[in-house]
């Protein structure tokens, strides 16, 4: 069966958030969305035609705030999360083998405490793959010293809920912290040095017994966010942190409209980053715009007013997303490409000037 599938990375966290999506219907889910990076899954899922139906989470995090809550404030998704994970604002609590589908496909969600107590992986419809949160880790398993870990009951979920996935299923954790990417059962049971070859349920034990590892440095503020699903003030507040209707791109620019452009030209500083003799050819220029070729745009940003919203222009839109990034870079916080540029300037029918 088809499958759209993509496995995003946050670097500062070591998280992967993992996209799926059916072609056919369109629907998707996200599972273990961060925070930080919403607006670029966002982009992604626009970008691909996709309808976010369902965000997952294998379990209440402790390294970063999960992007549940916002996702469904902007998207109209749905948020499953265990229903022994304690948190707030659940619209799928999730037991041990309920299906959560998205169009012609599924997931099954299997429970795996041990982690914690609300530990749950997710494992897609063909056991083509599974997505083991923290629970097993690529040679590596969570770790249980904290949120109500329990090396007994992590063993038996890995044995019993994993392990017994066909050996060809791969397997896609929620961290890695060496850049691993995905592994298999049977790798997992035949390498993974805490809980595979001979291992037995002592063995396992005692290994995560004596990891003396430090607590996230997070987790003082990641676990009761996401005991909210990530409601909390700053997610409230990127709701109406835009200074225009922007639109964010999986290249990772702010663009907005022509149309919207045009409307507020007059509060805008609009830059136009094409050479002298592009701005007053066929194509001409917005009334207004400044003439900065993207060449000098580095030397000549300090004449630039940080506090007014900057719209970069060029021909099609390619050099003025670099300007985007070249003012971000200088400090300029509300700073966005127009979509398309001249040409889509052209095809709105707005006014120019040669």
């Amino acid at each position: 069966m088809t499958l759209i599938f993509r496995q995003l990375h946050d670097p500062e966290s070591s998280t992967y958030t993992y996209l799926l999506g059916d072609p056919q219907s369109r629907e998707a889910l996200l599972i273990d969305p961060v925070f930080e990076q919403a607006r670029r899954d966002a982009a992604l899922l626009r970008e691909l035609d996709l309808r976010l139906v369902y965000t997952l989470d294998t379990h209440v995090h402790a390294d970063h705030v999960t992007a549940a809550w916002l996702l469904k404030r902007t998207s109209g998704s749905r948020i499953a999360l265990s229903a022994r994970s304690g948190a707030e604002g659940i619209d799928l609590p999730l037991e041990h083998g309920v299906r959560v589908a998205f169009g012609s496909r599924h997931v099954e969600a299997r429970a795996t405490p041990g982690h914690t107590n609300g530990c749950m992986t997710f494992v897609l419809d063909d056991r083509d793959r599974a997505f083991t949160g923290d629970a097993l880790l690529i040679r590596g398993t969570g770790r249980t010293d904290f949120q109500q870990g329990d090396p007994h009951a992590l063993y038996r979920s890995i044995t019993e809920q994993i392990f017994t996935l066909p050996d060809e299923c791969l397997l896609y954790p929620a961290h890695d912290y060496r850049g691993l990417t995905a592994s298999s059962v049977a790798e997992e049971k035949r390498f993974n040095p805490r809980i595979g070859g001979a291992r037995s349920e002592a063995d396992f034990v005692g290994f995560l017994e004596n990891l003396a590892l430090p607590h996230p440095k997070l987790m003082d503020v990641a676990v009761p966010a996401n005991l909210k699903c990530g409601h909390v003030e700053a997610a409230e507040a990127a709701l109406g942190a835009a200074w225009a209707p922007l639109r964010y791109t999986y290249a990772g620019i702010d663009e907005i409209d022509p149309q919207w452009v045009a409307e507020h030209a007059r509060d805008l500083q609009i830059v136009d980053v094409r050479e002298p003799l592009e701005y007053v050819d066929d194509l001409g220029h917005i009334a207004g715009a400044r003439l900065i070729p993207l060449g000098t745009l580095s030397a000549q940003a300090g004449t630039l007013d940080k506090d007014a919203p900057i719209v970069t222009v060029c021909r099609s839109g390619g050099r003025s997303a670099q300007a985007v990034v070249m003012l971000g870079k200088a400090g300029f916080s509300k700073a966005a490409n127009l979509a398309g540029g001249m040409l889509a300037w052209h095809e709105h029918r707005l006014p120019v000037q040669r």
